[in-house]
């Protein structure tokens, strides 16, 4: 494919795997988030999202049913197996895939059985959606999936919202914590440029730019890092293995309003530390990675 006829994907969400539903509410709701109802897939897994004003949202993902997962993946589902395939590696709780916005999902689709990162067949699904006024709508979507053999606990898809969800902004958009959407998506590798074509034909986007704690690349206004160990230590303060390769989920950084109210949110029962700027939060039961925020 011609490099001048690449159109960056934005980033559209994260799937963030949970053990329990109700737990992340509660982790998310003390966090400050307003989160939208429990919603179910039409293969057995369940979310409860997070929607921000600047359209890109969090998507905490559950089983609802185990017989019916297990049975989508072996028919094929991409994203109920990889789902399957992160909880046994990694556990209930992580980060698990990046989502990029698409018009077309059957163009990135061919262009990533082209590029030779294609993760399988594409997906097509609706599901329903219950707004907090208690109106119900329909969400279709149409996804396109890449990855890596050598990152078995991290993908990249494609989503095209064929039919929007029935959000509605003035009530989910509202964040106590102040938060209007997500800076930057963090995942860490011992040498991050071995994966670097597989995010620039993921998001299609050539520009990269590294540098001594990793590498960093555009995906719409959201910039997807991924750090060595050098990189998580220096800008999170977490160690994480030198041995351990393959991509790793690791952190979610939000833009916020102001970070003072923010901070005095966190201040009654929230553990956080304060590095070069932001908020950290670290690991918590219903929340699966670091969680940071700045302004």
């Amino acid at each position: 494919m011609s490099l001048s006829k690449r159109t960056t994907r934005p980033l559209d969400h994260v799937v963030l795997p949970v053990a329990d539903l109700s737990r992340a509410r509660r982790r998310l709701n003390d966090l400050g988030f307003t989160v939208a109802d429990d919603a179910r897939h039409p293969f057995g897994t369940e979310n409860a999202c997070v929607f921000f004003s600047d359209n890109t949202y969090l998507e905490p993902l559950a089983v609802a049913s185990r017989e019916e997962c297990e049975a989508a993946a072996l028919a094929g589902n991409v994203f109920v197996a990889r789902d399957q395939a992160f909880r046994f590696r990694q556990g209930p709780e992580g980060l698990s895939a990046v989502v990029l916005g698409t018009p077309d999902a059957a163009s990135d689709h061919m262009r990533f059985r082209a590029s030779g990162v294609s993760a399988g067949d594409m997906l097509e699904f609706s599901r329903p959606m219950r707004l907090p006024d208690g109106r119900e709508g329909l969400g279709s979507f149409r996804l396109a999936f890449a990855a890596d053999l050598r990152a078995p606990d991290f993908f990249l898809f494609s989503c095209q919202r064929i039919r929007a969800l029935p959000v509605d902004g003035a009530t989910l958009h509202k964040h106590e914590n102040g938060v209007l959407g997500i800076a930057e998506v963090v995942l860490s590798e011992q040498n991050p440029t071995d994966f670097q074509y597989l995010l620039q034909e993921g998001i299609d986007e050539r520009e990269v730019a590294a540098h001594s704690f990793g590498m960093d690349i555009q995906a719409g206004g959201v910039k997807l890092s991924v750090l060595n160990p050098a990189g998580m230590e220096a800008f999170f303060g977490r160690s994480v293995s030198d041995a351990e390769r393959g991509l790793r989920g690791r952190a979610v950084v939000f833009r916020v309003t102001d970070l003072e109210a923010t901070r005095a949110l966190f201040a009654h029962g929230i553990e956080f530390a304060e590095m070069g700027g932001r908020l950290i939060v670290p690991e918590a039961p219903g929340q699966g990675v670091i969680f940071a925020f700045g302004v």
